[in-house]
């Protein structure tokens, strides 16, 4: 028995090694897929016997009395056959799918391989509604604060003035051309200010009313351009040309003229896109799991047919698709019909903790970014704004905007206009005491001023306790009820538990150290902290190399939220995006 030569299971593997990189079409692909398929499962049934057979006899020879020293050797032998197997099965399967991925084959698509994967075999199953290609990831963090507003009602804000504010865009010049003075009345849509390095793309005013301020700030630059607004809001009529016959070019002057362009997002770098830029694909996601983050749901409400419009118009602007990322984490969470039901784009759902939500997440799913590419996205609202301006001619900059935060004495949903005066918003609904206001989420929010205005893009205002108090040896006996992601914190038995959070950030900035922790919590195929450190050593190549282009701030948001060293994690990023912009 001892003597016994096992075959070479490896053989057709290496016969048909060439195989590879003569697929021509995804039939023949399959084809070969399945065949190969088969012969490895009767080899493994085959081999499976034969171990089976070596263990039973050298059981049966102990019995009889006789040596029993084959046993730990055949052993190690069948262990060490069955694990090269794996190896090379594993190393051809990755194989393939690089190749299915050169000749346009979907890789994405269940069971593609010669062997399944663990998602497809324990991973989560898609709910019911769930029409479109599935993604469940595994990585992320759940930050459950108190503060989520009980009732889906929204609120009409009694709003007097708003603001347009230039450094809300990337890019732009610090003192862009305004067109307009103090006393000025303007319309709804009507120019406020261009850019003076590309004047074809024009920045309007949200709301009819009286020019009131013209707020400058460093170096004379333009910070605000505030409107008085009148009570009835009157829109700057535009023409708009049918989808069905103008020509891209149409589409796009357009857009310039009305001022729709700036609602556009270039990734990377987050900027408005140039104008003779044709984007490979354009991505929108539906839905946001950052924490106390609103609910789409409600913005798209009664816009139906102005965001089916938006995509259409979304699809005449690229060369590739059109994508759209919708909540698959469970019926609780089921997409507005708007989204289920849309037509013209290719959907799919994400289930998993934040940011599954983000868009460039989804992106990195779904389809990366790669250098000398560039991408559109857009948020739900943007798409329903630019759908309105193709079926009425108005430039309508309704927002739904979620108040939200522990130190508010009714979170709720408002509806209002973009660049909404902030004390209009939050008047005679914050709770005394110190607090922080945070122009959208807890994580990747920017702080606001009680005096300041909405951002272009925010959809939410978060309040919390400024965390200014210090616990008495708070580091060595956490008595506060804190989230964390580490398991020696209550947290970790109780999972829905809500808190209370505040601004402190338990402990200083100390050094940079290699944990872990960050790439726990990301759930795209990159290494986070390799790309901070290449950024603060202003390594290019590295910084291509480790994906940054993939990136967003908001994106390793959560990195910031679990770094033991209190690193700066977003403005790092951001600085890396603008280093490398500025050398294009």
């Amino acid at each position: 028995m001892s003597k016994i030569r096992l075959i070479n299971v490896t053989s057709w593997i290496s016969h048909n090694w060439s195989d590879l990189s003569k697929f021509e079409s995804f039939v023949s692909l399959r084809q070969f897929l399945d065949t190969k398929r088969h012969a490895v499962r009767r080899s493994l049934t085959k081999y499976s016997y034969l171990l089976a057979l070596l263990a039973t006899s050298n059981v049966a020879m102990a019995q009889d009395g006789t040596s029993g020293t084959n046993w730990f050797l055949f052993s190690a032998v069948g262990f060490g056959i069955l694990l090269l197997l794996g190896t090379i099965l594993s190393l051809t399967d990755n194989l393939m799918q690089v190749e299915a991925t050169k000749n346009g084959i979907d890789t994405a698509k269940s069971d593609f391989g010669l062997i399944p994967s663990l998602g497809s075999l324990f991973g989560a199953k898609a709910p019911a509604f769930v029409d479109g290609k599935f993604h469940a990831l595994s990585k992320g963090y759940d930050l459950k604060l108190v503060g989520k507003p009980e009732s889906k009602e929204l609120h009409r804000a009694d709003v007097a003035r708003y603001a347009v504010q230039p450094q809300d865009y990337n890019g732009i010049s610090p003192i862009p051309k305004v067109v307009v003075a103090v006393g000025d009345e303007v319309l709804a849509g009507q120019v406020l200010f261009f850019d003076k390095k590309r004047p074809e793309v024009k920045y309007v005013s949200p709301v009819s009313g009286e020019v009131v301020d013209i707020v400058r700030g460093a170096k004379r630059s333009i910070a605000q351009i505030v409107i008085l607004a009148d009570k009835m809001v009157n829109y700057q009529q535009n023409q708009a040309p049918s989808l069905a016959t103008a020509s891209r070019e149409q589409v796009v002057d357009y857009m310039l003229e009305s001022g729709a362009w700036s609602l556009l997002n270039q990734r990377p770098f987050d900027m408005v896109p140039p104008t003779d830029q044709v984007p490979r694909d354009i991505f929108v996601s539906t839905f946001d799991t950052a924490p106390l983050a609103p609910d789409n749901n409600l913005m798209v409400e009664g816009r139906e047919a102005a965001f089916q419009k938006g995509l259409d118009v979304l699809a005449r602007l690229t060369s590739g698709k059109v994508f759209l990322g919708l909540d698959g984490r469970s019926k609780d969470y089921a997409p507005h019909s708007a989204y289920l039901n849309a037509t013209g784009v290719e959907k799919h759902f994400f289930a998993g903790k934040h940011p599954a939500g983000n868009v460039g997440v989804q992106i990195h799913h779904i389809k990366p970014i790669n250098a000398a590419e560039y991408v559109w996205t857009l948020g739900v609202q943007e798409v329903a704004q630019i759908g309105e301006l193709f079926l009425s001619g108005k430039y309508d900059a309704t927002r739904v905007v979620a108040l939200t935060g522990a130190e508010l004495d009714e979170p709720k949903y408002v509806k209002t206009y973009a660049g909404a005066a902030i004390a209009d918003l939050l008047k005679h609904n914050i709770k005394k005491g110190e607090n922080r206001i945070v122009a959208g989420d807890v994580l990747s929010g920017l702080q606001a001023s009680i005096d300041g205005f909405l951002h272009r893009y925010t959809d939410q205002l978060t309040v919390l306790e400024e965390g200014n108090k210090y616990e008495l040896f708070g580091w060595l006996l956490p008595l506060a009820p804190r989230p964390s992601v580490s398991n020696t914190f209550p947290a970790a038995v109780m999972p829905n538990f809500k808190y209370e959070a505040n601004t402190n950030t338990h402990g200083e900035p100390r050094a940079l150290v290699v944990s872990g922790l960050y790439e726990s919590v990301t759930p795209m195929d990159i290494y986070p902290q390799h790309l901070v450190k290449a950024i603060l050593t202003n390594d290019f190549e590295k910084m291509e190399g480790l994906g940054i282009y993939e990136v967003s701030a908001e994106d390793l948001a959560l990195c910031e939220f679990v770094c033991a060293s209190k690193t700066p994690v977003q403005s790092i990023v951001r600085q890396g995006l603008e280093t490398l912009r500025e050398q294009l």
